[in-house]
């Protein structure tokens, strides 16, 4: 199997290289930090590609595509892993850079990873795109608008890319994880129910890769969770959430 992922240097998308490379994967593994990812990519067995690159940067990404389709061919699954979490408030000017970063990372990164190889996915007539969103694009969290909106409009491009795609072969599969024990959680200040450690969660997210489901929601608790979110009254929830602890500003993971 051919894999193409992105956001590999640390937390879930190491855990997913790590995980796919012991079923004898051939893997393209991209992220921003250089250093981390050639220490990973040394410590994986199999032939591997490193690309070194900002999602943000389409041309990179189109390089990259091309370079590893080249070298391996067209990958069976492409997941759009990167991502970046960080606290903003809206009423803070120098925050919009930052608003801004995490919505070109985790929306616009997703759709110009997937952009340089659905053409050949749908030429071979078979494929998986693989979107991580988040439970926290089911409701806005405060604190950390950027981040629930950017993820909230990555699960509705996903939807709309899964249709678009409706009958080509090419499945859209949109994972929407809970919290899972990476950098990007070690900075919470407040209880995480249901931790996954990053390996357990690399575990489920291939099963449900291989099944091609539509949406998932991992570790399952969550998706009770998000249930309950989606129907609490807008008093109810923002009552509760008034109180919620809040992702530090100015701590991008």
């Amino acid at each position: 199997m051919r894999i193409f992922l992105t956001g590999a240097s640390s937390g879930i998308g190491a855990a997913l290289a790590q995980h796919y490379a012991l079923e004898g994967a051939t893997l393209g593994l991209a992220a921003r930090r250089q250093r981390r990812l050639f220490e990973l990519i040394e410590t994986l067995p199999g032939t591997h590609s490193a690309y070194p690159l900002d999602v943000t940067d389409a041309v990179a990404l189109q390089t990259a595509a091309a370079d590893f389709m080249q070298r391996h061919g067209c990958p069976e699954v492409v997941i759009a892993n990167a991502g970046i979490s960080v606290g903003t408030l809206t009423e803070m000017t120098e925050d919009n850079a930052v608003f801004r970063r995490v919505v070109d990372t985790n929306l616009i990164g997703m759709m110009q990873t997937f952009q340089p190889f659905i053409g050949a996915m749908k030429l071979r007539g078979s494929g998986r795109l693989v979107g991580i969103a988040s439970v926290a694009g089911v409701r806005g969290i405060p604190g950390a608008g950027a981040y629930s909106a950017s993820k909230a409009a990555a699960i509705a491009y996903l939807e709309a890319l899964r249709i678009e795609l409706r009958g080509s072969g090419v499945r859209v599969v949109t994972i929407a994880p809970g919290y899972i024990e990476t950098p990007m959680t070690a900075v919470n200040a407040y209880p995480m129910p249901f931790l996954l450690p990053a390996a357990v969660a690399a575990e489920r997210f291939a099963r449900a890769i291989a099944r091609g489901s539509s949406y998932s929601v991992i570790p399952w608790q969550m998706a009770i969770v998000e249930k309950l979110l989606r129907v609490l009254p807008n008093p109810l929830f923002d009552a509760v959430f008034a109180r919620a602890g809040r992702k530090p500003r100015g701590l991008e993971s």
